[in-house]
Parts: C-alpha cells; sequence; structure tokens
C-alpha cells in the first residue's frame, strides 16, 4: 500500500540501466507516532502544568522515608518470606504446567489446528488477565493469604513462560523428531528425546527470569488480601508512616537486587 501512495523512486544509473529505490517509511512512522502521542495526551487529560507544579511531592514523600524505621526490621522477615516463598512456589508450578501446555500449543507438533487454537486461545485469555485480578479472584475463592497469591503467579508464570516456550518449540529443528517417528517412536517421545533438548537452556532462563519479576509482582500483591510483604505496604502507606514504608522497601529492593544478580549469573550459565 505504501509503494502504490508513494512509488519508488527511479535512478539512472551512468550506465542507463535504471533502478527503483523505495521510499523511506520513517517520516510517515514519526508522523502516526506524533498522532499516537497526542491523541493519548487528549485521552488521558495529561497536564504538563499539573506534574511541573505537583511533582516535586513526590520527592517530598521519598524525604519523609528517609531514614527508614530500623526498629520495624523484625516485624519484616516473615512477610518477605512469605513473599519470596509465594514467589518460588508460583514460578516453579507455573514454568512446570507450562510445558505441556506450550506443547499442545505448538503446531509444528500438534497436527489438530482445533487443540492448537484452544491452547493458544488459554494462554491468551491468561496473558490478558492482569496479576492483580488474578489475585483478587483467588482471594474470593481460597479467601485471604499467600495461597491465593501463589495462584495468581502461577497463572502469569504459566501464560509467559508458556506463550516463548510454545514458539520456540516452533522454531526447533525437526530433522531428528521426524527421523525418530520413522523408526515408530511415539510423538511424545520424539518431543523428548529431539526437541526440548533444543529449547531447554531457553525455557530455564525464562522460567528464571521470570521468577526475578515475579518476587516484584508478589510484593504488591497484599493490595488485595494475597498475603506477603505488601499488606505491611499497604498499611503503612494508609497510615502515612512513610518511615516504616521506607524500611520495607529498602528490604524489598535489597532482596529483588539480590535474586536477580543470582538469576542473571545462571542465565548467562544457560544461555
Amino acid at each position: 500500500m505504501f509503494d502504490k501512495i508513494f512509488p519508488p523512486k527511479q535512478i539512472v544509473l551512468p550506465n542507463g540501466k535504471t533502478v527503483s529505490e523505495k521510499r523511506s517509511r520513517t517520516p510517515l512512522i514519526l508522523v502516526l507516532v506524533l498522532v499516537a502521542v497526542y491523541l493519548s495526551i487528549r485521552f488521558t487529560n495529561f497536564e504538563f502544568m499539573v506534574l511541573a507544579t505537583s511533582g516535586h511531592e513526590f520527592f517530598v514523600i521519598i524525604n519523609e522515608m528517609i531514614p527508614p524505621k530500623w526498629e520495624y526490621l523484625p516485624h519484616l522477615w516473615q512477610p518477605l518470606l512469605d513473599t519470596i516463598m509465594m514467589s518460588i512456589l508460583g514460578s516453579v508450578l507455573g514454568s512446570l504446567v507450562a510445558v505441556p501446555v506450550a506443547y499442545l500449543a505448538a503446531s509444528n507438533i500438534i497436527k489438530s489446528k482445533i487443540v492448537v487454537m484452544v491452547a493458544r486461545l488459554f494462554l491468551s485469555i491468561l496473558r490478558t488477565m492482569p496479576t492483580l485480578v488474578s489475585a483478587l479472584i483467588a482471594t474470593f475463592i481460597f479467601g485471604l493469604g499467600t495461597l491465593a497469591g501463589t495462584i495468581a503467579i502461577f497463572l502469569f508464570t504459566l501464560a509467559y513462560v508458556g506463550k516463548l516456550l510454545y514458539e520456540q518449540i516452533e522454531n526447533a529443528s525437526m530433522g531428528a523428531f521426524e527421523a525418530m517417528e520413522s523408526i515408530g517412536i511415539t510423538r511424545i517421545q520424539a518431543f523428548r528425546y529431539a526437541i526440548f533438548p533444543q529449547v531447554l537452556p531457553n525455557y530455564l532462563s525464562t522460567s528464571l527470569f521470570c521468577f526475578e519479576g515475579n518476587v516484584r509482582y508478589a510484593a504488591i500483591l497484599g493490595y488485595v488480601g494475597a498475603g506477603g510483604i505488601g499488606l505491611l505496604l499497604d498499611e503503612g502507606l494508609g497510615w502515612r508512616d512513610y518511615t516504616s514504608v521506607g524500611m520495607i522497601l529498602l528490604m524489598l529492593a535489597i532482596t529483588v537486587f539480590l535474586i536477580e544478580t543470582v538469576s542473571e549469573y545462571f542465565r548467562k550459565k544457560l544461555i
């Protein structure tokens, strides 16, 4: 369509031969981006003046968090441990269940288009559901506490890892898989020995990366009663106890940094 509206430029070479040079799409892309930004500002009622006049209040709150209340530290260990355990359990279970779901969603493994479509639709529905909404629904079903948070993290991990895994399966080399099938090995066994070893390093790396994010997500699930350190964070902000909030954020930042450092080390070893 673009080339029809803006036909290629004809260039005559010194030898008399004519070649076509396609028009750059950069100006059109810039115009579309500017239009999208303008419409977003109009629809969201974003005002730079409000940001300029009230933005300093954010730093006022940050200033009230410093120094953090060190006496509050003993109260944080158990909720922080709950947050980490929620992330570990939800990430491990989600990553494990993602394998059979990704198997069913891979079009080069499963020949039934209906099965592939249903599996992909299932993953799409899970991906469109925010983690907080999943946690809120889980609290209605299973009650308040860490179980609801673990289920929310499990569903997010399943959707995230499952989507990337089935794409990796579809990009895997099928030579060994087809050879194993030709000698009578079942499709599942051929997948186990020919395809899964190819995607295993990326699968583990993706699972570790997802776990890093889950630690951060688990910290805010307490806002909907899903347990963890988010409950204390919500309570501290509600009572304007900013020194306690500062202590919570400090411990959370240290925890996330340590987990990300260890995870990054292992991900580099896998790739």
